[in-house]
């Protein structure tokens, strides 16, 4: 595999406030990474440099060995709330983006309603937003993030709203789309239960400023079971390992003052 996105040594400033500090983050083509780390510690401010949302103040951030310096449809984001035109339809909603850069009408449709179908929203394509629960809403938006074929998927917190049942639903429907697509994805999530389901890697982040303290590789295989991936081998162990050092660096930023001060 070849590296596909990356920070390199980068360093993020909001006025006085340093909120990452010497990043250095790397995905290969295809990889699946989920982000954890306290409140605040810059997981979402990542995202937002790699869609270009955000520019550094040093350091470069790298999309196939380019500067990423502006948002470009070859990478997608989904939020926590699905933001959708309520004005609009179902499949007006998802196929929006790609109607805007003249497209293929009939084309771009065709393959809206196949994403529509893959996330078990076929049926719904004249629904408005209304219409739809929190968790068809959240499909809509997958959909909608996956139609132009983007080579990056940032996902910020995708699925923190919705009920646990829901949520491990979307968990699954993410993970088929993702094996189908080959697609890079970047996941930022408070769970680490859902990034044990989800993850190739987790990258664990220190409280602010940000910085990668700790790397765990997931040895289960990419196709897992949510059902029984608790009784896979080690599961225990690596689970033990992630909620105390993700606790740890949330005690961190919750202490008011350091030992240099």
């Amino acid at each position: 595999m070849s590296e596909h996105i990356s920070l390199q040594q980068v360093t993020l400033r909001f006025a006085a406030l340093t909120v990452l500090q010497e990043i250095d983050l790397s995905l290969e083509k295809g990889e699946f990474v989920v982000l954890l780390g306290p409140s605040g510690c810059g997981k979402s401010t990542i995202l937002n440099l790699l869609a270009g949302f955000t520019q550094p103040q040093q350091g470069r951030v790298l999309c196939g060995g380019e500067p990423v310096r502006r948002p470009h449809p070859s990478r997608g984001m989904i939020f926590q709330q699905p933001n959708l035109f309520p004005w609009l339809s179902v499949l007006e909603n998802v196929t929006f983006g790609p109607r805007l850069r003249k497209h293929n009408r009939a084309e771009v449709e065709s393959r809206a309603r196949e994403w529509l179908k893959r996330v078990g929203l076929a049926g719904f394509e004249n629904h408005a937003p209304w219409q739809l629960s929190g968790g068809m809403k959240q499909r809509v938006a997958l959909a909608r993030a996956w139609l132009p074929g983007p080579e990056v998927l940032l996902l910020d917190e995708p699925f923190g709203a919705l009920d646990a049942q829901t949520r491990m639903m979307m968990q699954e429907l993410l993970r088929e789309a993702w094996l189908a697509t080959e697609t890079t994805l970047l996941f930022v999530t408070h769970d680490v239960e859902e990034a044990l389901f989800l993850a190739d890697r987790i990258l664990v982040m220190s409280a602010r400023p940000g910085r990668i303290v700790d790397e765990i590789r997931l040895p289960f295989g990419r196709q897992r079971n949510i059902e029984t991936l608790a009784s896979e081998p080690h599961y225990s162990d690596i689970k033990r390992h992630v909620l105390q050092r993700v606790r740890h660096e949330a005690k961190r930023h919750l202490t008011p003052f350091t030992e240099e001060e």
